[in-house]
């Protein structure tokens, strides 16, 4: 097991990309980890249980990141028009997060889900996803927003009485976005901490374990403007080092 010290090792799940054939990371990522005390390192992309197991054993908590959809067969989801909505997949990281999530929970490590992050947990933990917000749960909230992306798009009501709250505040709270996916269904041990107007579930955690949130906006974009993005680093460090 890893040992905490006043500098948590935090294990980042690695961002993908297929054109340029390279594993890579969003600085943020690192940035607001670096900021808030903790040291991150950049996991492995490894479908093998072994590894995966083994990077656990020297770090203290993971960073599920963002990237491409979940592709739809992980949530059992075998509608071809709907599984037609989804943008690029990457099942590299499906295999991997389908590993990680569960051997990080079950050892207890902290572990916070940032965009297809939260989509990962949801649906690695039983849960299912809308494709499109456009197409299958139109409104009028700007879930995909442009550049710059370290500023907000649109509010989220945060629920009282939910670690999110005690964090950052309930109520009104202004978030950046950027997905076309979303939460349909939230998978079972999962708590909602946060909506958007329409309904979309903006953010989840898991009272069964010590530290487990995921948001679906992007507190890495906005921590260095952003308050509450620096609180939620925070708060998944200080996790990390207790």
């Amino acid at each position: 097991m890893p040992k905490t010290d006043q500098m948590p090792v935090i294990g980042v799940v690695p961002l993908v990309d297929y054109g340029r054939e390279s594993l890579w990371m969003l600085p943020g990522y690192f940035d607001a980890v670096a900021e808030a005390g903790g040291v991150p390192v950049m996991l492995p992309l490894t479908a093998d249980a072994a590894s995966v197991e083994r990077a656990l054993d020297v770090v203290d908590a993971v960073l599920v990141t963002g990237g491409q959809d979940v592709d739809p067969a992980r949530y059992g989801c075998e509608d071809r028009a709907a599984a037609a909505l989804c943008g690029e997949l990457c099942r590299e990281r499906d295999a991997m997060e389908a590993l990680l999530v569960p051997a990080a929970l079950g050892r207890d490590l902290p572990l916070l889900g940032i965009c297809r992050g939260i989509q990962a947990l949801n649906t690695v933990l039983g849960g299912t996803l809308w494709q499109d917000l456009p197409k299958q749960h139109p409104s009028a909230v700007e879930h995909h927003g442009q550049p710059p992306y370290d500023q907000p798009t649109h509010p989220v009501e945060v629920l009282p009485k939910t670690p999110l709250a005690a964090c950052v505040g309930a109520g009104e709270l202004a978030v950046n976005s950027y997905h076309h996916q979303a939460l349909r269904d939230v998978a079972p041990g999962l708590e909602v901490m946060a909506r958007a107007a329409d309904g979309v579930v903006e953010a989840v955690w898991r009272p069964e374990s010590r530290f487990c949130w995921a948001v679906q906006w992007h507190p890495e974009f906005m921590h260095a403007v952003d308050e509450p993005s620096r609180k939620i680093f925070s708060a998944f460090v200080a996790a990390a080092r207790a």
